[in-house]
């Protein structure tokens, strides 16, 4: 299973980018790993992307569906069991998505309620990939 992070908008200060980084890293133990960031979400950045057929497109979104950390394990093995190829989560910039890519989405994921900065929900979700891949794995890692 490979999983795809877009983000929309630069990682600017750098330890947020060595978190991202340190996380990701994790990540590749369990799953081939990928991460684009677009300068931006005009329509010439958005041209870049490619999305495989039947991948999984998940927003970032306050409105979307919350999960435990249990819970998002759970997800995300299931996705790998039944056989998904590719899982593509989209994090927005501070303007948040254009309907071009709302359009692709098939499912919507709230990291929280809390509001926070979106390069910190970078931070967040790789983290979360992780814990997931290592509660899958027995790891000790998520007690």
């Amino acid at each position: 299973m490979k999983i795809r992070l877009i983000m929309l908008g630069k990682t600017r200060r750098e330890e947020i980018r060595a978190l991202v980084e340190d996380y990701i890293g994790r990540v590749r133990r369990f799953a081939e790993v990928e991460v684009t960031e677009l300068r931006d979400s005009s329509p010439a950045s958005l041209r870049k992307l490619r999305f495989e057929p039947g991948a999984t497109v998940v927003l970032l979104d306050a409105a979307g569906k919350q999960f435990t950390s249990q819970q998002f394990a759970r997800w995300l093995g299931d996705l790998r069991d039944r056989g998904a190829r590719e899982i593509i989560f989209v994090c927005g910039g501070a303007e948040g998505f254009p309907s071009e890519l709302r359009a692709m989405a098939k499912q919507k994921l709230s990291l929280s309620t809390l509001t926070m900065p979106h390069e910190f929900a970078r931070v967040v979700l790789a983290e979360q990939i992780y814990r997931g891949f290592a509660i899958l794995a027995g790891h000790p890692y998520p007690k």
